[in-house]
């Protein structure tokens, strides 16, 4: 007996997650669905084909559902999640076209680190859980195999990455093996599976060996004169699959280039009437370096994780019932610790959709043991809450209202990171930052989100440096931005260390894009509230419309700013 197809947009998203989950099984774990998968993704040309197939059919079902019922128009969840489908799996399917398949590696977004990092999901309570691990754990090197294929069939296309992002890799992997990862993971398991845990992470740990080999000696030399920058086509065609918005067409990527440039300025200014309060007469760097030796530090990893964990806490603790309703679910959150080789920023990952598996934030350390305060507290606010945590959470918590796909696979990267930028704004407003060096360091991270647009957009698109630009870029004005000029002007504008800066660079020039994410999304949000606020006046009640706009799902900035004022 033959199952009846979708009938609507919402049933076309599910049932797509589910086809999407038996190609990449990560998403099921992800999801924390599936507990007993072992299987890993496909990344070989064959998978890649796969999942564009898969993106094709799905379209043309979703086509077909909306063509047989145009009621489902009038539905605002049904009309959102078609919308919400079309352009994502549009923007995948484009960039499948592109060949980008063929060079996905980067610092932080590869499969060679989705490959890793699935691990940090599984559940690990039980032997079956431990015996799923080991059998997974045993499928690593054909999964890093089937990546060197398509890696060897972009190279046949002459589709390569830069340089910088290989060696930064091979670094990457270097560090894995010093301290052997999945050896050090499996070294909690359970007795009875001592011998299948240590043969399989021996295994994986031998093929990120070959893969760093494999990279270093193969492929890195192919690379050579391979260029940071990617160009405007490349470029649009990225910037749309993180934003949702096609800002390739007429004049979006210059408009929003200048506009990050007048953000920059605007929030310099407001560094340096800071800075004066933090140490008289400094400059707001020599404020944050004064900070970062004499400002309140704590001593420990687990002291530094112990008190990101007490303030995600007591901000749950403060925030629900004032600003937001949060069900109980949501209130959960675990701080912790990045594992050697990460990526220098700080990151989220999700809850289960069950919540099985709760919301937690990660610290890379960096080898540190001494954390300066005054640039972690508003992080915190954007990877945990109200940010990243209270969004992802409560989408979880109301999938079943709207579809799977909307509230985790259908993630538009502007909205997920301008809603945590926006978290730490509203931090602001409601006063706690009152300390000149915690503000100081919400200022730092909303410079550094200006700078990103600017010089991810500059260098890709070889734009020319502003006429009022100073310090370093004072002599290069009307000039096309390099890597070494955006390097000098993000170490002149963050008080991040050098190499969190060092890895800033690299992820923009790898992930093009992904860094203009965040300010472009946060623009969105505050222009949906504002339009909230001034059509309701009086009535407007920002509790009821944060619930409400963590409510709807994703959306992408062509559609975010319209949907949030009509809330």
């Amino acid at each position: 007996m033959s199952t009846p197809g979708p009938t609507t947009a919402r049933q076309v998203a599910d049932r797509y997650v589910e086809a999407a989950c038996d190609l990449d099984p990560i998403l099921a774990t992800s999801l924390g669905t599936r507990p007993d998968d072992d299987r890993l993704p496909d990344s070989s040309p064959a998978g890649l084909e796969a999942e564009a197939a898969l993106l094709r059919e799905t379209l043309a079902e979703l086509d077909r559902v909306m063509a047989a019922d145009p009621a489902l128009e009038d539905d605002p969840v049904e009309r959102r999640c078609a919308r919400l489908l079309r352009e994502r799996l549009g923007a995948e399917l484009a960039a499948h076209e592109a060949g980008e398949g063929y060079r996905s590696l980067s610092n932080l977004f590869s499969p060679v680190h989705a490959v890793r990092q699935v691990f940090s999901l599984m559940p690990a309570s039980t032997e079956e859980d431990w015996a799923v691990i080991a059998r997974r754990m045993a499928r690593v090197p054909e999964a890093y195999r089937g990546f060197q294929e398509s890696l060897e069939e972009g190279s046949r296309r002459r589709l390569l990455v830069a340089p910088r992002q290989v060696r930064t890799v091979v670094s990457q992997l270097d560090e894995w093996l010093l301290v052997p990862y999945f050896n050090g993971f499996v070294a909690n398991g359970p007795e009875s599976l001592s011998a299948e845990l240590h043969e399989a992470a021996r295994a994986a740990d031998q093929a990120v060996a070959e893969m760093r080999d494999y990279l270093r000696d193969v492929y890195g030399p192919r690379t050579e004169g391979t260029p940071d920058a990617v160009g405007r086509e490349r470029y649009a065609l990225a910037a749309r699959r993180w934003t949702g918005s096609d800002l390739g067409a007429g004049s979006g990527l210059e408009d929003a280039y200048a506009w990050g440039w007048s953000e920059h300025r605007r929030i310099l200014a407001e560094q340096r009437t800071e800075a004066e309060k933090v140490l008289p007469g400094s400059t707001p760097m020599e404020a944050m370096r004064w900070l970062g030796v004499n400002g309140p530090a704590v001593e420990g990893v687990e002291e530094v994780r112990e008190r990101l964990q007490a303030m995600m806490d007591q901000a749950i603790a403060a925030l629900d019932g004032t600003h937001f309703d949060l069900a109980e679910p949501v209130r959960r959150v675990e701080a912790m610790i990045a594992p050697p080789g990460s990526a220098a920023a700080p990151y989220y990952t999700r809850p289960a959709q069950d919540f099985s598996r709760p919301g937690r934030t990660w610290l890379p350390t960096l080898g540190r043991i001494r954390f300066p305060l005054w640039d972690l507290v508003s992080i915190w606010y954007h990877e945990g809450v109200p940010g990243h945590h209270l969004q992802l959470a409560q989408w979880a918590y109301v999938s079943k209202q709207l579809s799977t796909y909307q509230t985790s696979l259908g993630s538009v990267g502007a909205n997920v990171e301008g809603w945590a930028l926006y978290a730490e704004r509203l931090m602001d407003e409601l006063g706690y930052f009152s300390d000149p060096g915690e503000r100081l360091g919400y200022l730092d991270a909303q410079q550094l989100r200006s700078v990103r647009v600017v010089i991810d957009i500059g260098m890709h698109l070889g734009l020319p440096i502003p006429d009022d630009a100073e310090g370093t870029l004072a002599d290069h004005r009307g000039r096309p931005w390099t890597p070494d000029l955006a390097r000098a002007f993000l170490g002149e504008n963050s008080g991040a260390d050098l190499a969190f800066l060092d890895s800033e660079l690299v992820r923009y020039l790898g992930i093009p894009g992904q860094a203009i994410s965040y300010k472009l999304g946060e623009r969105a949000w505050l222009a949906g509230r504002a339009a909230a606020e001034q059509a309701r006046g009086a009535a407007f009640d920002l509790k009821a419309w944060h619930m409400a706009a963590l409510s709807q799902g994703s959306l992408g900035l062509d559609d975010l700013a319209d949907e949030l004022s009509a809330l």
